[in-house]
């Protein structure tokens, strides 16, 4: 909840003051961070941040984005994003847990959610959303869930798993087909994280049970945006395509099933601001368009 600052230490007298801080229009004393500790499906005590204005009613009712990305021994720490002020700003919360899968406790966490560990990711993050619930933070109708990349297969096994989960979901640049992914460009080097549909029997009908692709059905989805670029060469835009093709074929809700495709852009890189704006804002007016609720300016 506070902006890039850069400090000066003076080591005469042991006193910082304030040499650079970014120019946001932002009081970050008019919000609070807290961490809490939920159990996972297995009673795995896991972390979560979580963001909101001071004062908040928490009615259960709160518009929610929950963020996770579980994999490849990468921790996910605290951090400031301009973009997720306009959601807190509209009395709005920002989850952000800290799954298995990631470096947050060392290799036997990471561990721990890889290969035929893989579904305690998923396990862990679908614990977080029914936390953020049964402590009402917010309700089913007003939680969006968000990941990119190995947080992309994530949003897209969560979905093929529990598609009452939420109200709104945001795959990005995800893994969506386990079976093919070490086939295309990059993806030969995850197989350490994921395991490969080649390895075994047992591999094969693991990643098969939990790939996004393979596991949507028929069913009620929530609204989803699926994001890719036509450049990304580490994630290729076919698992983006594919698994957009599908969902919408199976979708038997209300709720639209879009795709947005960038153009001259990577895995997240080499995309201009205005790129960057035009992506956020339309996160959040698809977000909060499809929770009924209209952007209040502030």
């Amino acid at each position: 909840t506070y902006p890039p600052t850069i400090f000066k230490y003076n080591l005469a007298t042991g006193t910082s003051t304030v040499y650079k801080k970014a120019g946001v229009q932002f009081d970050p004393s008019k919000y609070e961070s807290k961490q809490v500790f939920y159990p996972s499906k297995d009673g795995t005590r896991i972390p979560m941040l979580i963001t909101y204005k001071k004062g908040l009613a928490m009615n259960g009712k709160n518009p929610t984005l929950l963020y996770a990305y579980g994999g490849f021994n990468s921790s996910v720490t605290p951090g400031f994003s301009t973009s997720n002020i306009i959601l807190l700003e509209q009395g709005g919360i920002y989850a952000v847990a800290n799954l298995r899968g990631g470096g947050e406790y060392g290799e036997k966490w990471h561990l721990s959610g890889t290969k035929l560990q893989k579904q305690n990711v998923f396990d862990d993050f679908i614990a977080a959303a029914e936390y953020l619930k049964a402590n009402k933070y917010t309700d089913t109708d007003h939680l969006a869930i968000s990941g990119a990349s190995n947080g992309g297969l994530l949003i897209g096994a969560t979905m093929s798993q529990r598609p009452d989960l939420c109200q709104v979901a945001f795959p990005a640049v995800g893994v969506m087909d386990m079976l093919r992914y070490n086939q295309f460009t990059a993806g030969a080097g995850w197989a350490y994280d994921y395991g490969t549909a080649q390895d075994s029997p047992e591999m094969f009908n693991y990643l098969y049970k939990y790939s996004p692709y393979h596991a949507l059905k028929p069913a009620t989805y929530p609204a989803t945006l699926i994001t890719t670029a036509d450049h990304d060469d580490r994630v290729v835009p076919a698992h983006s395509f594919k698994f957009a093709s599908r969902l919408q074929e199976d979708q038997r809700g209300p709720a639209p099933v879009l795709i947005r495709i960038e153009t001259k852009a990577g895995h997240g890189a080499g995309r201009s601001t205005a790129q960057v704006i035009a992506e956020q804002t339309d996160k959040w007016a698809f977000m909060l368009y499809n929770m009924g609720l209209t952007y209040q300016p502030q």
